[in-house]
Order: C-alpha cells, then structure tokens, then sequence
C-alpha cells in the first residue's frame, strides 16, 4: 500500500510540473511517467486517463475553494438586505480568505486558469460565473423588493464577470500573497457598493 501511495504522489507531482511546463493538452503522459519512473500503464490503472490525473493535481484545491464559495454564498443568502448598508472593509474577512487559499495552491490555481484547455476544467471560471450569477440573484430581488424597484439582469451579471477577472488579474500580475490581500481589500469594496448602486433600476 504505501508503494502505491509513493508511485501516485510521484505522478501527481510530475504530471504538475508536466501541466504547469506545457499545458494539458501537450502534456506528454509518456515524460510524466519516465520522470516518475514508472510505466503509462500506472496511470490508467491510478487514474484512468491523462483527465483524470490532472484531476488528481487540481482537484483538491478546486474543492477547497468552491466550499469557500459556497460558505460565503450561504452567508450572502441570510444577509437582511432590508436595511443594508454597505461598509467600507465589510468583506476584508473573506478577501483575506479567499487570497490564503488561492497562493496556498499558487501552482494549482494557475494551471486551472491558463493550462486547462481540452481537460473538463477548462471552463473553471463560467461556472464560478454561474454560482455568483445564482448567488446574487437571490441577493439582488431581496434587494430590489425591500425597495421598490426591480434588477438590472445586465448589470448583475456583469458584477460576477468582474469579480472572477478581479482575482484572475490578481492571481497573474501579484506574486506576493500579502501584496494581493492588500490589493484586493479595495477592489472587494469597489465592487459591493457598485452592486448596492448599479443592480437596481
């Protein structure tokens, strides 16, 4: 058993360093396995094809970080936006969560974003898309009805394209994860008191 173990967790490093060199989709599972010093036939009987061993490299990290989503959903869902007032730094807290986990998993998160062409996560970002589409909706109409006035569909939309972009660009032109906590505070604060003045019309 723990052999096993051992000959997985050296193809799961190498295939990273293999994804993170040239991609999925030119990824060679011939040099992963010379490198892990195994056979291809180690990877279909661990993984069972070149998708499913970039899985084992992303797939721990993705689901850390769509649990932070959806914690912080669930929060976004209970706010009382009846008498909601937007307060600068409100959202440091999940800022600063969101960042740990994304530079704790620096190498992951970018081959999800810039190396995932032909594997099935290599629309990561429309389904994070989705779940703050679905999320602020629900936000949105409670908002709009303790008002009197209706959302703006395009702007609300636009809002989640935004923020996934907004931490995109953090991810690929801040290295540093202090510096990123400290730049994305601002840009959190940006864009919830754009969502309290543009979703509604």
């Amino acid at each position: 058993m723990g052999e096993s173990n051992e000959s997985r967790e050296r193809l799961i490093s190498c295939a990273k360093a293999e994804f993170l060199r040239v991609g999925y989709q030119k990824a060679s599972l011939r040099h992963i396995c010379t490198e892990a010093g195994l056979t291809t036939g180690a990877v279909y009987f661990m993984f069972g094809d070149k998708n499913g061993l970039f899985g084992a490299v992303v797939e721990k990290p993705l689901s850390e970080l769509f649990a932070l989503l959806g914690q912080h959903i669930a929060e976004e869902k209970e706010e009382d936006m009846s008498a909601y007032t937007h307060i600068k730094g409100d959202h440091d807290a999940f800022a600063q969560e969101i960042v740990e986990l994304l530079y704790e998993n620096y190498d992951e998160m970018m081959i999800l974003l810039d190396k995932s062409q032909g594997s099935e996560y290599e629309n990561l970002p429309d389904r994070i898309i989705a779940m703050l589409d679905e999320c602020y909706g629900v936000v949105a109409q409670r908002f709009a009805k303790s008002r009197g006035r209706r959302v703006n569909e395009y702007m609300l939309h636009y809002m989640s394209h935004i923020q996934v972009e907004s931490i995109i660009h953090l991810l690929t032109h801040e290295r540093d994860k202090q510096k990123a906590v400290e730049n994305i505070k601002p840009v959190f604060d940006m864009l919830v008191s754009s969502f309290v003045e543009y979703v509604l019309e």
